[in-house]
């Protein structure tokens, strides 16, 4: 027979039992004139005059325990983590380099140079991607760190401004504007030579320019194909180039076009009728580039000179209208004379600026072409930035496994620096995957306002509010030039009616 002080609960005593609870703790007494010394009430020192519970006095030290606070350990996921000390943020990459804005998740200010970075091991290159949708401010950003970095010392360079927004900054800092077109009488030769880099011997340098111009015109021969070129189609375009080069120091693209048409020399394997009949095709694609529309812009000398102590210099071809490809393609050949010109390792530290890149890595040919001259510029001392729209750009070249969607992804990985504005909810997981965001990163991506971005700078993640002046404002901001002239057009038409 069970008796009442008895339960089957170990855990529940009932009323009126004799059973010590054991949270009840011994009381302790403090001895006069030691503060924090205890001693058992049952055995007090003569001194003893306060008795203090183990839980601490009552009054304002209330709670304040005399024996050490313990707390089991805990290990959680950096997410959870992070809810349960939401106070913690990232040091931050120094107080070197251009200051872009504010760190939104520590408040301070955020500072970004790829190449003291580079310089302490933080990446392993200094290029950068820059990725957002229209009207976020990505453009702008752009313009912010290349004009903040002249400051420093550095040069800056656009290739190819397919919309013109360049132009007046680069007139702004002091620098030169370079307009192609119909009716610019300015003509560019993308097979020059360039300057010769110091301590390069005579052979070495002719095989680096004879590599180099081979590139370019196989790139632009496959682009304009709409195919890879054929193991004829490469030994025609062997020798037309070196026919070309042979009549003139330098070779221009109507004469390649005209060896290719009508060979000249005979080969070993190839007689000049041979020649004609397998690059027929090449030479059509490449006639392209000299005849037409493109009349005036590369069928000759070039026109214009590269004046490398000048800040800035962008390739203005907002006047050349065409489709996408077409534009890829004089994009392509604008970037080889400027590129050219940079090959000069005493040239300092530069930036090197692709805007509107999307229609370039679209081109598996072109791709493969700025990829093999993106692994040429970490010795040339130039950091390269990439705009795009987003990076699902990347998937669109070649096929999946395919060769160019492997160099797409390579691209990417040449990037150590990838900045990531605005990105549309369907894009959110897909730029996750590339980047190796995590999820507290990945829901910033959709509600990112304007100006706002994810850098993602080596195995570091900020996101960054970038603060511009008032003059910064009026001299890049596109969107409020278009406000503006909008503005005005309005206040004109109410004014006549």
């Amino acid at each position: 027979m069970r008796t009442r002080n008895q339960s089957a609960e170990p855990f529940y005593s009932p009323a009126g039992t004799k059973r010590r609870s054991p949270w009840r703790q011994p009381r302790r007494t403090v001895q006069a004139g030691q503060p924090g010394t205890v001693a058992r009430k049952g055995n007090p020192s003569p001194a003893a005059a306060v008795v203090v519970p183990a839980a601490g006095a009552s009054g304002p030290a209330q709670g304040c325990a005399l024996r050490r606070f313990r707390v089991p350990p805990h290990r959680a996921t950096s997410d959870i983590v992070a809810g349960a000390y939401p106070f913690l943020a990232e040091a931050g990459l120094g107080s070197h380099g251009v200051y872009i804005g504010q760190d939104a998740w520590s408040g301070g200010g955020f500072c970004f140079d790829p190449w003291t970075l580079y310089a302490d091991g933080t990446l392993t290159n200094p290029n950068c991607l820059l990725a957002g949708v229209l009207g976020k401010g990505k453009s702008f950003l752009a313009k912010s760190i290349a004009t903040r970095s002249i400051a420093f010392g550095r040069r800056v360079y656009v290739p190819g401004d397919p919309k013109g927004e360049w132009s007046v900054v680069a007139e702004a800092v002091g620098g030169a504007a370079i307009r192609l077109g119909t009716g610019t009488g300015n003509r560019l030769n993308p097979l020059d030579a360039g300057p010769r880099p110091a301590g390069l011997d005579q052979a070495a340098w002719e095989q680096e320019v004879a590599r180099r111009r081979r590139t370019l015109l196989g790139a632009l021969a496959a682009t304009a194909l709409g195919r890879p070129l054929a193991a004829v189609e490469h030994t025609a375009l062997d020798a037309a180039l070196g026919a070309a080069c042979s009549t003139a120091d330098v070779p221009t693209l109507p004469v390649v076009v005209d060896q290719l048409l009508t060979p000249t020399v005979t080969l070993a394997a190839a007689t000049p009728a041979e020649l004609a009949r397998d690059g027929r095709d090449l030479a059509h694609a490449l006639r392209r580039l000299v005849a037409g529309d493109l009349a005036g812009l590369f069928d000759g000398p070039s026109t214009v000179t590269f004046d490398p102590d000048l800040p800035m210099v962008s390739l203005d071809l907002s006047a050349i209208q065409g489709s996408d490809d077409l534009i890829a393609l004089v994009m392509t050949c604008a970037s080889a004379w400027m590129e050219a010109a940079l090959a000069e390792p005493d040239g300092g530290q530069r930036w090197v600026i692709y805007d509107e890149a999307w229609r370039l890595i679209r081109q598996p040919a072109l791709l493969a072409r700025m990829q093999s001259q993106w692994k040429l510029s970490r010795g040339l001392g130039i950091a390269n930035l990439l705009i795009i729209h987003r990076l699902s750009d990347l998937e669109a070249v070649g096929d999946a496994n395919s060769q160019a969607r492997a160099l797409a992804q390579g691209l990417l990985a040449d990037c150590s620096t990838k900045i990531v504005y605005q990105q549309e909810v369907s894009e959110t997981a897909h730029t996750a995957t590339k980047l190796g965001l995590t999820t507290a990163e990945q829901d910033q991506l959709p509600d990112l306002q304007r100006g706002e971005g994810l850098w993602r700078v080596g195995q570091q993640a900020f996101i960054v509010r970038h603060v511009a002046t008032p003059a910064e404002t009026q001299l890049f901001d596109t969107s409020a030039r278009m406000s503006t002239l909008t503005s005005a057009r309005t206040r004109a038409s109410e004014e006549t009616s």
